[in-house]
């Protein structure tokens, strides 16, 4: 890559749950770019409807809206927010980034550790997961790594990324990785 990764206006993060998205994100606040999260958007939604943003309930509401409005409806819907240089989180569909890299100017980062320390990191974090053990965090993550047009499709994504960032170290690792990059 010949580009610093702050010389893009977008910035797209994808990549498995608690492998520390949020983490490059708040890196990038720091840098100047806004923050626009698509399972945000899905949060939304479940409030609207009345619903906990619990782990289940954003894999199915985004499906239903990928399966009601197309498959790159979240992404579509957070172009409405973004004003300047933005990152924008939790891109789990190949029509979200088809969509977004139409936009121009856009890379795409896939975050990822192993497994057991996601799951470490997961729990310290305080979320419905809705998995206890790591066997269920497995599971639920098999959910979104599917291949239908218009479901997660976490595998794919990972694919399609510019660039990949292990992150299975401590905090400053990762942002001594992303200065480097940055």
């Amino acid at each position: 890559m010949n580009r610093r990764l702050t010389e893009f206006r977008l910035i797209g993060l994808t990549g498995t749950n608690g492998a520390g998205k949020g983490e490059v994100a708040a890196f990038f606040q720091k840098k100047g770019y806004d923050y626009v999260s698509l399972s945000d958007i899905i949060r939304e939604e479940l409030r609207a409807r009345g619903l906990e943003a619990s782990r289940d309930n954003l894999i199915a509401c985004g499906n239903e809206l990928r399966e009601k409005f197309g498959a790159d409806i979240l992404a579509r819907r957070a172009t409405k927010k973004i004003k300047g240089p933005t990152v924008i989180d939790s891109i789990r569909n190949s029509r979200e980034i088809e969509y977004l890299r139409s936009l121009g100017d856009f890379i795409l980062i896939a975050v990822d550790a192993p497994i057991e320390i996601r799951f470490e990191r997961v729990k310290k974090r305080g979320r419905d997961e809705s998995a206890v053990t790591l066997e269920e965090f497995r599971k639920k993550e098999e959910l979104e790594k599917s291949t239908e047009e218009n479901s997660q499709q976490l595998e794919a994504c990972l694919k399609l990324a510019d660039l990949t960032i292990i992150n299975d170290g401590q905090l400053e690792q990762l942002w001594a990785k992303l200065e480097e990059l940055g």
